[in-house]
């Protein structure tokens, strides 16, 4: 569930993307090494059966009960399918990639052959324990 909240996987207090679908090459909160991923194009198709699964169920019933005019149809279930998609992109991206982290795919794991270098640039966040104030 720390994917679909778009948490990092490792502490889930850290948030795993630093824009709007770009994965944070580490968690700013514990520094898990995200950078490993590879979500490519899963997360599109997962937006496109489950956004598929709502819409086109909607879409028939409203077309079976109404038989409303096609611009009724355009206007209704083309921004729904837009909003849909945009919303529930960035949650299947992190459920994906927490998926990849906890079976330990694609470098995730510190003995894999995957492993690789962080990409340029990318800066490992110092993490400071905090002591107890009494």
């Amino acid at each position: 569930m720390r994917g679909a909240r778009c948490l990092c996987p490792a502490c889930g207090a850290g948030s795993m993307f630093s824009s709007y679908l770009k994965v944070a090459p580490f968690c700013a909160t514990c520094g898990e090494e995200l950078y490993h991923h590879r979500a490519d194009d899963a997360p599109p198709y997962a937006v496109i059966f489950v956004v598929g699964h709502i819409v086109v169920p909607l879409m028939v019933l409203v077309e079976e009960l109404y038989r409303p005019e096609v611009w009724v149809h355009l206007s209704l279930w083309l921004p729904l399918t837009l909003g849909l998609s945009l919303v529930l992109l960035p949650p299947l991206k992190g459920m994906l990639v927490n998926l990849q982290w906890a079976l330990r795919m694609h470098g995730f794991d510190s003995r894999s052959e995957e492993r690789e270098a962080p990409p340029e640039g990318a800066v490992r966040p110092v993490i400071r324990a905090v002591r107890p104030t009494r």
